[in-house]
């Protein structure tokens, strides 16, 4: 039975004013890129918590660095090949008079993850430069298109034991709002774990069975001492943008980044491992003076990360490929249930 609380969109990013997310989905093979904008700039911050991370521009948010606001976040697929989509959310967002004054223009600040989509497809088609520029042309502040778009095009969840026994995964969105303030988030999942419910632990998406037809619960297979497959390092990663209105500090939105990774641990078992890049921003409009507490913030960002992971299980779509792979959605287990 599906547990009701995850059966429908709640929220989105686009929801936290001064926020608009725009997608590029290649029609060649599944891979693609999504982008968040602040067009106003947002306070910043990152957290890496995966072992095989591929980041662009990351130190620069760092609490003891120099700037203090970035204009974009580009998630992506087609793993290190994939960060020059970043160039192109740069290349418009110039075109756009959006970036930091220095003195002889505008530069646009445009930090970036990817995830590695590499054997879905022709590995060859990779998001450029010109797939980050189109990404942005798209964006806006309506609710985005989840499942089998942009940075989740090429998502796969439940890699621990092969490849052929895997689901597809995808990108959600979620948001929270407590007294007026609102944090969203954007969440592209490719985990080598399980999605799994946040209220009961049980596994929505991940590795199937040998005979393909049931979910073989990850966590529950390890410890009973079944062997996984050995894994490509780096060849999996769940990346994804915090967001709020409220007015933080850059040294509180790289907290929130922090608290973010709780509802990664909450959604997905295991996480955070060493073939996992997992990344989480956070960008802080502050268009709200106040806000209720760092404690509640937080809170609120595990709670919007835990469920825009689940909606990006939940909205995936299946997928073949022309060399034969298939990977089943959530909704190909669950029919009738």
């Amino acid at each position: 039975m599906q547990p009701a609380l995850t059966l429908r969109a709640q929220g989105a990013i686009t929801d936290v004013a001064g926020i608009t997310v725009g997608h590029y989905t290649d029609g060649r093979r599944p891979t693609g890129c999504s982008v968040v904008i602040a067009r106003a700039g947002a306070v910043a911050g990152v957290d890496v918590r995966g072992a095989a991370p591929g980041t662009r521009e990351t130190d620069l948010l760092a609490p003891g660095n120099l700037v203090q606001q970035v204009h974009a976040v580009m998630l992506a697929g087609g793993s290190a090949w994939g960060l020059d989509a970043a160039s192109g959310a740069v290349r418009w967002l110039e075109e756009q008079g959006v970036g930091m004054d220095v003195g002889v223009g505008r530069l646009p600040l445009v930090p970036a993850a990817v995830l590695f989509d590499l054997h879905v497809g022709d590995m060859k088609i990779r998001p450029d430069a010109a797939a980050g520029y189109a990404a942005c042309q798209a964006a806006s502040s309506a609710h985005p298109a989840e499942g089998n778009v942009g940075a989740g095009s090429g998502a796969v969840v439940g890699k621990m034991f092969g490849l052929p026994h895997a689901m597809k995964g995808g990108l959600g969105t979620a948001s929270v709002t407590v007294a007026g303030v609102t944090v969203g988030a954007l969440i592209a999942c490719n985990a080598v774990g399980d999605v799994v419910d946040p209220d009961t632990g049980r596994p929505l998406a991940g590795a199937r069975t040998q005979d393909g037809r049931q979910l073989r619960d990850t966590r529950r297979a390890l410890l009973a001492g079944e062997p996984p497959h050995p894994l490509l390092a780096g060849s999996n990663t769940t990346i994804g943008v915090i967001a709020t209105d409220a007015q933080l500090t850059k040294v509180q939105a790289q907290r929130l980044a922090v608290a973010g990774h709780d509802g990664l641990a909450r959604a997905i078992n295991p996480v955070h491992t060493m073939s996992d890049g997992d990344t989480l921003f956070t960008l802080a409009t502050c268009v709200h003076a106040q806000h209720p507490g760092m404690l509640v913030l937080a809170t609120m960002a595990a709670e919007a990360v835990a469920r825009a992971t689940v909606r990006a299980a939940l909205a995936a779509r299946t997928l073949s490929t022309a060399d034969g792979l298939l990977l089943p959605c959530h909704a190909d287990l669950h029919a009738g249930a």
